[in-house]
Parts: structure tokens; C-alpha cells; sequence
């Protein structure tokens, strides 16, 4: 498989979105997909990016992302936070997810990350087989904690 792993550029919003939208539907959330092609470019590609993007490109067009961005922990200090590692069905098993997950922590090491971090559904066994095969520990002991956005908003209200 002739793939070539860069950094996103602008242009290549749509098929970025595409994937993303293949990732909901894979993870049984269709819907779930809010963010849009302008919010993509205007956080990931503005003045003052939230994120950095990898692409994994073949001659069809974009088929693998990494969408990364900084973080800070407590304990050991600049994290680097893998949102997302999404790989086109049909081209699942071609090293292009390798590859990826090489350019985060080669991107990590160099930024002075302490750690990466990134979560998978406890069901997606093939993923989580591939993270530990790259010397990831799958932490079952932590659950996730978040208030999404309506949640926010009713916390705020009642402050």
C-alpha cells in the first residue's frame, strides 16, 4: 500500500469530516457528529490552533487521521491527548494505523510529552489489541468523566 502520513492542510477539511463521520456510524452514533467543516478550520487552522491534525494519504484521497492537542497534567507536566485515530474500513490492516499512531508519538517525543493519552470503547477489541501491541496500557481501573454541553449549560444556570 503506497500511503504517504503529513500534516493536514485546510484542503483537506472535507475528507477529515468524512472520516469522522465513518468513526460515528462505526461507534453506533450516527448523529453525534456536531462540529462542521468551518469549525475544523477555523480551530484547527486559524491563528491559534486547538489542534494538529495527521493525514494519512493515498491516491483515492484521505483515508487516516490523528487529531492531537496539548495538555497539561498535574503529576508529570506537558501530556500530548490523542482525540481520535481513524482509519477508512477498506484500508484497515494496510500499516496506515501504524504509521499514524508513529507520527503522535514521534510528534509527542519531540514537543517534550511525558505521557499520551487516548481512550477506546472497551468493546472495540481490535483497537485495543493494536494499542497494546505498540506498548499502550489500556487503563480499565479509570472511567471517562464529562459534562457535555447541555450539562454545562444547567451547571452554569444554577450557579
Amino acid at each position: 500500500m503506497d500511503f504517504k502520513i503529513r500534516a493536514a492542510k485546510k484542503e483537506d477539511i472535507s475528507g477529515i469530516l468524512q472520516l469522522i463521520n465513518e468513526l460515528a456510524i462505526f461507534e453506533n452514533e450516527p448523529d453525534a457528529v456536531e462540529v462542521t467543516a468551518s469549525d475544523l478550520e477555523r480551530d484547527g487552522f486559524g491563528d491559534a490552533p486547538l489542534f494538529i491534525c495527521f493525514v494519512a494519504e493515498v491516491a483515492a484521497g484521505i483515508k487516516g487521521i490523528a487529531l492531537v492537542y496539548n495538555r497539561y497534567s498535574t503529576w508529570k507536566g506537558p501530556i500530548i491527548h490523542l482525540e481520535d485515530l481513524i482509519v477508512n474500513e477498506a484500508y484497515r490492516g494496510t500499516g496506515i494505523g501504524s504509521a499514524l499512531l508513529d507520527e503522535v508519538v514521534k510528534y509527542g517525543h519531540s514537543r517534550g510529552a511525558k505521557r499520551i493519552n487516548w481512550e477506546v470503547l472497551d468493546w472495540n477489541e481490535s483497537a485495543i489489541s493494536f494499542y497494546e501491541s505498540k506498548g499502550a496500557r489500556v487503563l480499565r481501573d479509570w472511567d471517562v468523566v464529562h459534562l457535555d454541553e447541555q450539562a454545562i449549560r444547567a451547571y452554569v444556570d444554577k450557579l
